[in-house]
């Protein structure tokens, strides 16, 4: 792995890290929340991309979801900590390129059961969305 950054190779459980939103839908109007759907992994890569920055420096932060987002549309960023993705039992690895970039990895695939995947998955999106703070930008 070529590391980018000056960050340590393991995260540690204290570690923020951000969930670039790029969907309306992943947010909700009312209430300033991430939904589950945000942090749901993607079906190609079977995990979910996330930065290694918190809230603040913001001008970093919205520099860092632009470039992870190849400028897709940038709503916000949801903020959580490493150990909730851990009290999932799912991994957050250090994965870069890009600079800053992890992965969380582990998460539960059925492909007999899609049905009984998709739940349990939702099931580990929920602890970390109602656990994350949600910054729009």
């Amino acid at each position: 792995m070529v590391r980018l950054s000056s960050l340590a190779d393991v995260i540690a459980d204290d570690e923020d890290l951000a969930r670039f939103i790029t969907q309306s839908n992943w947010f909700g109007a009312q209430t300033p929340m991430a939904k589950p759907a945000a942090f749901l992994p993607s079906p190609k890569y079977r995990e979910t991309s996330v930065s290694r920055h918190g809230s603040n420096p913001r001008e970093r932060l919205w520099e860092l979801g632009k470039n992870a987002t190849h400028h897709r549309n940038l709503y916000g960023a949801a903020i959580f900590k490493a150990s909730t993705v851990r009290e999932c039992k799912l991994q957050v690895i250090a994965d870069e390129p890009p600079p800053r970039h992890a992965a969380i990895r582990g998460w539960l695939w059925y492909d007999a059961d899609p049905e009984l995947q998709k739940a349990q998955q939702k099931e580990m999106a929920l602890v970390i969305a109602s656990k994350a703070e949600l910054i729009l930008h």
